[in-house]
């Protein structure tokens, strides 16, 4: 089994569920299991500022998939939770981007590991280092780089109950 990190947000329609959906779809096959999961923070936009607010979470997963396929299930999972992709950054029902992957570097059209935007994001690395404070990007561990971020525009929520089915009102 393969140790990655996914980061999940999204800004449209009922947010929670979209979320609590997501996490309960990765958990679902037996490629991918969910392992932990950060709070739920919310925060503004980045890039297109002028759209809802996003809610934002970290979950860590084992899988037997690689990292290409794990990024088509993500896909996957988004088009069905009605992800339209019209513009870079902009609205969404959720999104679902792998961050690490067993600590492999990876550059290629499709996917580049670590995350490259990553390490300048608050709603990434504060979440992440919720569930691996410890877990290293390069040569820093993940606690101390969440330290270094501005964190203006992002708040804590609450924690995401995801495995039990939730009815979408």
């Amino acid at each position: 089994m393969h140790k990655a990190y996914l980061g999940l947000g999204g800004n449209l329609g009922d947010r929670r569920w979209h979320l609590a959906e997501a996490v309960r779809r990765l958990h679902s096959p037996p490629q991918l299991q969910v392992r932990a999961s950060s709070s739920v923070y919310e925060s503004v936009a980045v890039g297109n500022t002028v759209q809802p607010d996003f809610l934002n979470l970290v979950v860590q997963v084992e899988t037997t998939y690689s990292p290409k396929e794990l990024l088509a299930e993500g896909l996957r999972i988004e088009t069905e939770l009605g992800r339209v992709r019209r513009e870079r950054w902009g609205p969404r029902t959720v999104d679902i981007d792998v961050l690490l992957y067993d600590g492999m570097s990876l550059v290629d059209d499709a996917l580049t590991l670590p995350h490259p935007r990553m390490k300048e994001r608050s709603f990434v690395l504060i979440p992440l280092a919720e569930i691996a404070p410890d877990l290293l990007i390069g040569t820093e561990s993940v606690q101390a780089l969440a330290i270094k971020l501005d964190q203006t525009g992002l708040r804590k929520v609450d924690c995401l109950e995801w495995s039990t089915s939730e009815t979408r009102k």
